[in-house]
Parts: C-alpha cells; structure tokens; sequence
C-alpha cells in the first residue's frame, strides 16, 4: 500500500498518492493537504476544510472564541450580508457547517455538482473575507448564551461536562469548546477575528473533496479554495499531556427532582502513538465495546438497570480519557455503581478469556466494513489521520493489527494503562436523595463534593 505522504515517484505525474482505499493525497502550496476520493453514482459533491487546530488556541479567559470565529463565517463577507449567503446556499442546493473541536475545527459542506464551480467561489470568499459584523457578533452571542442555559437541561452533556473538567483538570481538554456564560459575554470583535487569523491560514488547512468529481478537478478547485486563505505555518500544538488522577474521586452534580442518573467512571485512557493502543482498544471493545460486552451483559441483559451500559476510549492528538457509561434510575445508582467498579477490577486483573478475544477480534473486523463501505467515509478516515497526526498507517493497518493481536498484549495493556485505583465517579442526580447512598457504594473512595447542575467553571 502506497504512503499516503509520499509523492508518486513518476516524472510528470500529479504530485499525489493513491491509498489502498482510493483516496488521492496532494500537497498544496503554502503547506495544506488536500484528499480526494471519487464516487459518482449521485452527482452530490461533498467539501470539508479541516483545519489543524481547534478551541484548545483559544487563549485562557476567551474559551469559546474559535466556536464563534467559525459560526460567524455565515453571518456576511465583504461582498454579502447574512441574508445573502442563505439565500445563494439555497440557491445552489448547497449545505454548509462548521464544527470545532478541542485538537481541530472544519467547514462541511455539500453542493449539487452541477453547481460545483460557482459554490467553491462562494466557499472561498466566505473564508477569505468574512466581514465579523458587530450586529451579527451580538446576535450570535445571544444566540450562544441561550445554548448554554439550555445545555442545563441535558443530564448527559452534565456528566460529560463535569468528567472531563475533573479528569483533564488544568489542561486544554478540560475546557469547553463553546466556552462559558463569563467568558463569551466578555468576548470581544476583536477576540473572534484573532480566532480566525489563527486557523484560517494555507498551512494550516487539510481539505477534503468526495463524491462525484474527479481528481484534477479536485484539485484544481482545493488550490483555489486554499489560495484564497492568508500565508501562514501550520499551528503550533502546544498543548502537553494531560496528568494522571490520584485516588479515588466522586464527584455528585446536584439536580433537583431527578429520577434517572447520569454515570460516569473512569481515568486517563489511551494515545494513538502508544505501541499497546490497540491491543487496549480491543480489550475495551470486550469490556463495553458491544452489545455482547461484559458491562452490557452484566448491567442491562442480566439487571435492567440502564438501557445502555458502554466503555469508551476516544482518541486525539494527545492522550485522552477512558470511561464506562450508565444512565440507572435513582434507586438503582448506587448498586449499579458497585457493579461497575467490581467488574472494573476484575477486567484489570484477571484480563480478557480466549473465548472473547476470539469473538471480539471478529467483530471488530467484520464490522469495519461499515466505517468504509462509501468515499465519504474513507475520505474522513484520511482526513482524521492528517488533522489528528495519528500514525500514517493508523487505518489502513487496522484489520491486520487486529488480527495479530494476542492475550498477552491484550491483558499487559490493561494491567499498564488502566488504574482501579485512581478513578473519577461523576454522577448527575439529587444529592439530597442518593449522594450518601453513593459515596457508600465506592470502596477506598478518597476525596468527594457536591457541585450545583448550573456551574459552569
């Protein structure tokens, strides 16, 4: 299979690489990428801007600046007010986003490909020449504001909130990408076009095309969308790891008049440079990776006490968390808390048997034709592996990976990454009724507090 970052060693051939899985990597002028991956059975062209850095630039005191950066790129240009760019969107039957993220941000858009041409001259002057107008900054500060007291609402978006502000304390991940009530009020005109100056640079800019267009064209409209951004390095990640917890921790986030918990238990996880990080991923998957899993079996088929029971182990440029999700009712917390933190402990050790390495090793290699089975797909899997700086080989070696993993790599990764001494409890319920019964429920458990369901820092 042909490194994807490698240039086709033909003389007078495109400066690119074909991956085993058909998409085409160049290099742009002024140190961005573009992939390309044909598929033209729908004449639908879709567009992302990746862009290698997302909230975690956003200086401390102004969290929140990068999500408003990009949002404002369809609140007017130079050339077109708000109102303008809605009405050509849908005027060329195109759909456009943005989403930012802590280690990086993107523009997804999807356009007829009979319109391709004129909306990639809209695409780039919308991220050329954004006007940021102060009415429409206010607008969409309010906007922002009212997202935040409605994200109270949401006892899930709570938990998570609250984990990873403990789990990732001090460090760039525990801050929330759209910022806090405090610091978006205080956010000024110039704050949000510093945001941009910052991600909207040619080295910086990973792009993506899919669908029914072929690879010259591609190419040729990517150095135009590309070409219309400032000169500028790629950003710099600064951001060191994150630091390991101490002890057991509760954390209670108290919400009146609950009769469902939200739950989350977990420490620091995984890096996709570490050498044991599938063998770790596979482990997961057997642990709360699938509906067959240990904690799904043991929690929901065999108890009933949450419809789910799951383990995650996301990944990022640095480090990231790992974490088992229930949502009980009130009355079914506490032993459902127990639960989790015994089969915890015996998954690190006594380790994953025969029998589940066998099964989750097919699973996970069956069902990765569903991560692959369109170009949109394998377009985003490349994508992720340039803006993420994951091992260049991190998918197109997965299945072989997989396969040669054995049960002692698979048991020694969870014994070295995973701590049954050094886990955070979150739980979203009404302390007054269940936080005594909980602090009951973790054994050795060290430090604990009660925290009100609308603070925010």
């Amino acid at each position: 299979m042909s490194d994807p970052t490698k240039d086709s060693a033909r003389p007078g051939a495109p400066r690119g690489a074909t991956r085993g899985d058909g998409v085409v990597r160049f290099d742009l002028q002024g140190g961005g990428s573009l992939h390309v991956a044909e598929a033209h059975a729908v004449p639908l062209v879709s567009i992302t801007l990746g862009f290698r850095s997302g909230s975690a630039s956003d200086p401390a005191g102004k969290e929140g600046a990068s999500k408003l950066a990009f949002r404002m790129l369809r609140r007017g240009s130079r050339t077109r007010t708000a109102k303008d760019i809605e009405l050509e969107l849908d005027r060329l039957g195109a759909e456009l986003s943005t989403e930012v993220a802590v280690s990086s941000s993107a523009v997804h858009a999807q356009v007829i490909e009979r319109n391709l041409v004129p909306f990639v001259e809209l695409l780039a002057s919308l991220i050329a020449e954004p006007a940021f107008p102060e009415d429409e900054l206010e607008r969409l500060r309010r906007e922002t504001l009212a997202e935040l007291i409605d994200a109270r609402d949401n006892d899930r978006s709570l938990v998570q909130r609250a984990f990873r502000r403990a789990v990732f304390e001090g460090h760039p991940y525990a801050r929330g990408v759209t910022g806090t009530s405090r610091t978006v009020t205080a956010l000024t005109l110039d704050d949000v076009r510093g945001a941009y100056r910052t991600h909207f640079v040619q080295g910086n800019i990973v792009l993506g095309f899919s669908g029914d267009v072929d690879v010259a064209r591609a190419r040729e409209l990517g150095e135009r969308i590309a070409g219309a951004l400032a000169t500028g390095p790629r950003v710099i990640d600064t951001v060191g790891d994150p630091g390991r917890l101490s002890g057991r921790r509760l954390i209670f986030v108290d919400k009146p008049e609950r009769t469902q918990t939200q739950i989350l238990i977990g420490g620091l996880g995984t890096w996709p440079h570490d050498p044991d990080h599938i063998p770790l991923g596979v482990a997961n998957a057997v642990f709360g990776g699938s509906f067959t899993s240990r904690l799904m079996q043991e929690v929901r088929s065999k108890r009933g006490w949450s419809y789910g029971a799951y383990a995650r182990l996301p990944i990022d440029k640095h480090r990231q968390d790992f974490s088992m999700w229930t949502f009980p009712a009130a009355s079914d917390a506490p032993a459902c808390i127990a639960l989790q933190l015994q089969l915890f402990e015996a998954f690190v050790a006594d380790g994953v048997l025969p029998t589940e390495l066998s099964f989750i090793k097919k699973f996970l290699t069956r069902s990765y034709a569903f991560e692959i089975d369109t170009a949109y797909k394998r377009l985003h899997l490349a994508l992720e592996v340039d803006v993420l700086e994951l091992p260049p080989d991190y998918y197109s070696t997965y299945l072989q990976r997989i396969a040669g993993v054995t049960a002692p790599e698979v048991n020694g990764a969870v014994k070295a990454r995973l701590s049954t001494d050094d886990l955070l409890v979150v739980v979203v319920g009404t302390a007054a009724d269940l936080e005594e019964k909980v602090r009951a429920s973790i054994p050795r458990l060290g430090a604990h507090c009660v925290v009100p369901f609308d603070r925010e820092e």
